[in-house]
């Protein structure tokens, strides 16, 4: 008991370590980025000689926000507008996870599953989201279902083919062990190859993520009244360039930290269920 107790404790310890590591080579990874993208944004707009009234900088950002006299309203406005924006993109990203999750896995136990449908799959994916758009709407309608199939377009594929070549990629001698002692199918998948498979289902994920922000914005621009997506084409259209400008930062610094969460989840999950999990 005692010794059971000690592992759990240098496990839990080495765990936190990972994460705080993560976690502290994240920070430093977008402060700099930070920096970074603020001087190209600055450069950018010199070397292109655009003018202030089109081109707003990163102070014209921050004094929409915080200084002008509209400033709380302003952030109550994006506030909210993000928050449905993030709500659309989640709905997307659990229906692009949750297929993705089923049809992988049908290739793995049936190989001729895999055979039949990852050509189909992959002439889907050719098509540009734009085209197939209007014919989702069509079929799925505006609400909701619409929204999951938008957004779960742009995250399924790259985790399908993540996944797939995860599941793959377990040893065949392990998989055979859990056969010849009774397991089944499903029982190898869970036991052996999804565990195998996390660094990818993670690698696809952090993919995925910032294209979930994007494929719920593309709901909301073709058939939705709120939202980020909506909004941005009403700011360009109403000549609101600070306003336009706000949400472009908004949606990019709501991609990079939803990215970094799951980094961490990532070091977590890995560091507890990975393949190389208890090894170190």
């Amino acid at each position: 008991m005692a010794t059971t107790e000690v592992h759990e404790r240098v496990s839990n310890a080495s765990i936190a370590g990972a994460v705080a590591g993560r976690i502290a080579r994240t920070v430093l990874t977008l402060l700099l980025s930070g920096v970074v993208l603020v001087a190209a944004w600055y450069a950018l707009l010199a070397l292109l000689d655009v003018d202030a009234f089109v081109g707003k900088r990163p102070l014209d950002v921050y004094d929409w926000l915080f200084t002008v006299g509209s400033a709380p309203e302003n952030r109550a406005f994006i506030a909210d507008a993000l928050r449905i924006t993030l709500v659309d993109s989640a709905v997307g990203f659990a229906a692009g996870i949750g297929a993705a999750v089923v049809v992988a896995s049908l290739f793995t136990m049936f190989r001729q599953v895999e055979f039949a449908f990852m050509p189909l799959a992959m002439l889907l994916r050719s098509v540009p989201l734009v085209a197939m758009a209007p014919l989702i709407g069509l079929t799925f309608g505006r609400g909701i279902a619409g929204n999951a199939a938008i957004g779960g377009v742009v995250v399924f594929f790259p985790v399908l083919v993540n996944l797939t070549l995860g599941l793959r990629s377990a040893s065949p001698q392990s998989m055979d062990l859990v056969r010849v002692n009774g397991g089944t199918r499903w029982t190898a998948l869970r036991k052996v190859a999804i565990p195998t498979a996390l660094p990818n289902v993670f690698a696809a994920v952090r993919i995925s993520v910032p294209g979930a922000v994007i494929g719920a914005m593309l709901y909301e621009w073709l058939f939705s009244a709120s939202g980020l997506g909506v909004e941005i084409i009403r700011a360009n259209s109403q000549v609101q360039y600070s306003k336009l400008w706000t949400i472009v930062v908004v949606v990019t610094f709501t991609s990079i930290l939803l990215y970094t969460l799951v980094s961490i989840v990532e070091t977590v999950v890995l560091a507890k269920w990975g393949p190389d999990a208890g090894k170190n």
